[in-house]
Formats: C-alpha cells, sequence, structure tokens
C-alpha cells in the first residue's frame, strides 16, 4: 500500500491504518528502536509507541514522506526510553554514539545560547546534502539509525576499522561546517 493510502486510512479514523504502517514499516521502525536500544522488548515498546503517536498525530498532521516521519517518532520514543533507563546503565550502543559525536556536536545547553535547534538541524541537512550520497547515507545510518559499525562495514564490503576512520572524518566535517556557522564548542 502506498504511504498516500495508509495516511488516508488515518485520516479516516480506519484503524486498519496501523495494519498498513506495521506492516510497511514495522521491521525499519523496529531496527531503528534496537539500535538505540539494544533490548527487544524495548524496542517492541517504543514501535508500539510510534503507532499510538501516528495515530493521534494524525489528523491534524499530514506527512509528506511517511518513512522519516515515522522514523523521528520511534527515533525520539526510544532515546526518550534510554534517557530514562540510562541510569540503570543498561544501554551501552547510545553511549557510544553520543561518546563519538560529543567532539562535533555542541551541548543542547550550548546550542540554545547560539542558535535554535532547527537552526543546527538546517545546518546539518545542508552539510548533508553536499555529501556524496554514500557518505551521507553512512552517517546517516551510523548517527541517525544507529546502526553498528560491524553491520555497516558488512554493506559496505569494508573492515570496521576503515568505516570508523571514514566516520571521524565525516564527524571532522560536520565539525568545521558548523564552526564556520558560527557554532563552536
Amino acid at each position: 500500500m502506498e504511504d498516500f493510502q495508509i495516511i488516508e486510512l488515518y485520516w479516516q479514523r480506519d484503524e486498519r491504518a496501523i495494519d498498513e504502517t506495521s506492516r510497511k514499516y514495522g521491521p525499519f521502525c523496529h531496527t531503528v528502536a534496537m539500535n538505540v536500544l539494544g533490548v527487544r522488548e524495548d524496542a517492541e515498546e517504543c514501535v508500539n509507541d510510534t503507532w499510538h503517536s501516528a495515530w493521534n498525530a494524525m489528523p491534524p498532521q499530514r506527512p509528506r514522506l511517511l518513512r522519516p516521519w515515522l522514523g523521528r517518532i520511534v527515533r525520539n520514543a526510544a532515546i526518550n526510553l534510554w534517557n530514562k533507563n540510562h541510569a540503570k546503565k543498561r544501554y551501552v550502543g547510545m553511549e557510544l554514539l553520543l561518546d563519538e559525536l560529543e567532539a562535533c556536536i555542541p551541548s543542547p545547553q550550548t546550542i540554545e545560547r547560539q542558535l535554535e535547534a532547527e537552526e543546527l538541524g538546517g545546518i546539518i541537512s545542508a552539510w548533508l546534502r553536499t555529501l556524496p550520497a554514500d557518505d551521507r547515507t553512512l552517517f546517516v545510518r551510523r548517527y541517525w539509525n544507529g546502526e553498528a559499525l560491524r553491520e555497516l562495514a558488512r554493506l559496505w564490503h569494508d573492515t570496521p576499522a576503515r568505516l570508523a576512520q571514514r566516520t571521524y572524518r565525516l564527524r571532522l566535517a560536520l565539525k568545521a561546517e558548523l564552526e564556520r556557522n558560527g557554532v563552536f564548542l
């Protein structure tokens, strides 16, 4: 079923919308949640919360692209759950990702003083559009979807060490772009 048809089901308040969304985007949403959390039961909870959030958001929202819209919801739900459980030291995967990005993304307190969050997102999006498609895909899969270097290396037919070096160079380039736009650490 096409996205516009699924969205129309939400607007008609037809419960088939959730079934169709789950059928088409369930594996994607589950992967995003698992990459953040690493615990199957918690990932399933986040995916179910995503379907609930989608049901509550449509209408009035009518997303242009359903996959990234759902991806944002599930990722935010997973990060919120990760933050809630972080004190329990249950999730090490997200800690590694945040540590890697720490050198090029300022803390939220710094962002509030320097830029609105949307402006920062705009700078990052514009920077991503300047990258070759392969680098952009790698960066998004690593730092948005939270995919492990080992898995990405398998998909890229490369070694994890070489991809780690490549993502390091991408982070340095992002840091330079942010500084060029007045965002300093």
